[in-house]
């Protein structure tokens, strides 16, 4: 059978990997190594050359993080995967490579904080404009927004920390009447729960360090390519710049759409971002990452059901004055997530915590299960106050934009037992409203 064939939990645990080509492991070895042997002068010529694929260095290639990156372009259905250091990193040389020379970004304001602060900080002194739709719900407010150096747009699958579904088929439809990408960041519904690709994204992008791996021990992100998009269509002629680097053996500079016609985005990336700017993944970090992917499906089954427990019983709390959550009563969100999210709407969740500012922090320092932490998709329950701090970046204006009141408590939901995760929220909500 080939991977196309294969269905997800199979992928998820031998997608990419033939034992055959390491020696017969079983488990993905971690080749911990800086460089490798180039054998002889003739094939480091066809090395040099692409006329035939290697390893030449670990900041640009490895064994072990290969793994994971056609790991993940099998899970999402892509053509192409580069694997870097950090969430961040995937974000930002997906749009660097994206806006190369200037242009614009449309997005929503439903975004995790600190994207929204290198939007703001950063991105400007390259050359690069933001553009936020004022009305995200409405889907013909990307389509009034778009100008004509917009380069691509970008969202979040299901946001932090609100879990706003984008309508991800009908975002895909407007970039492509404009003939740019739509770029979504998938981190908390992960490929198990919703393909993007799927359903016309043209790049995924993953922060790893969430539910992908789901332990809380690695930082790591992923940038998958779909691998369908025109780059040769006008809009971004740095994809069709010569480069001695991509060189004929006779010598003839080429381009990326030349040298690698069904994945010139992911290569751009590796040989461009990659290499120079050198947010490399290491090769344990890939192995971690390896091993959490293996028990995903699992995992987020488990979160999903325990997730429901969780907001059925907020919903009914008097400390409560509104939840957000797809599967919330009153969300919004309800039909988009039963066509995105059949198998469950994710372990994220907001709700307002009806009293003051002191008895929501006492209610956080009363928690004995749920961890305060900066973080989401782990094995632990975690919870936070978005607005003083994975958010708090935003301007009170900003937040306002992004519907994230004062009173916001964030909760990601993890494997322990539900009944165990009530109690505790009941024990602190007590003592918190005594």
């Amino acid at each position: 059978m080939t991977a196309e064939q294969y269905k997800f939990d199979t992928l998820k645990v031998r997608g990419g990997y033939d034992p055959v080509q390491h020696n017969l492991a079983v488990s993905v070895p971690i080749y911990q190594t800086a460089s490798y042997e180039l054998g002889d002068t003739e094939r480091v010529g066809r090395l040099f050359t692409f006329a035939e694929f290697g390893y030449l260095y670990t900041r640009i290639g490895n064994p072990t993080v290969a793994v994971l990156e056609e790991r993940l372009t099998v899970l999402d259905g892509g053509a192409a995967a580069v694997a870097v250091g950090s969430g961040m990193a995937a974000v930002t040389y997906t749009l660097l490579n994206l806006t190369e020379g200037g242009g614009r970004v449309l997005t929503t304001p439903y975004l995790y904080g600190g994207t929204v602060d290198s939007f703001k900080k950063i991105y400007p002194k390259f050359g690069i404009a933001i553009d936020q739709v004022t009305a995200p719900d409405d889907i013909d407010a990307y389509r009034r927004a778009i100008k004509p150096d917009t380069k691509a747009i970008y969202v979040e699958s299901i946001s932090n920390p609100n879990a706003v579904v984008a309508d991800i088929e009908a975002l895909a439809q407007i970039a492509h009447e404009h003939d740019i990408p739509l770029v979504v960041d998938n981190t908390v519904a992960t490929p198990y729960l919703l393909n993007p690709i799927k359903y016309g994204a043209d790049i995924v992008v993953y922060s790893a360090t969430k539910a992908l791996s789901g332990h809380g021990n690695v930082i790591a992100g992923v940038i998958v390519e779909a691998g369908k998009f025109n780059w040769a269509n006008g809009k971004f002629p740095h994809f069709l710049e010569p480069y001695h680097t991509l060189r004929t053996k006779e010598g003839q500079p080429r381009n990326f759409l030349e040298v690698f016609p069904g994945f010139p985005f992911s290569f751009r990336i590796r040989l461009n971002y990659l290499a120079y700017f050198g947010a490399a993944l290491s090769p344990f970090d890939a192995y971690l990452v390896l091993l959490g992917l293996e028990t995903l499906s699992e995992r987020v089954n488990k979160q999903v059901a325990s997730t429901e427990a969780v907001v059925r019983y907020l919903e009914k709390h008097r400390g409560v004055a509104w939840i957000k959550h797809p599967h919330a009563q009153t969300s919004p969100y309800r039909i988009l997530a039963e066509k995105y999210l059949p198998k469950g709407a994710g372990s994220l969740l907001t709700f307002g915590f009806k009293g003051s500012e002191q008895q929501s922090a006492k209610f956080i320092d009363a928690l004995k299960l749920f961890s305060y932490q900066a973080n989401i998709g782990d094995a632990r329950s975690l919870v936070i106050n978005s607005p003083k701090t994975t958010h708090g970046e935003l301007t009170p204006a900003e937040q306002a934009a992004a519907d994230i009141s004062s009173d916001t408590i964030r909760l990601s939901i993890g494997l322990e037992d539900p009944g165990d995760l009530i109690a505790d929220l009941e024990q602190a909500f007590v003592k918190a409203l005594a």
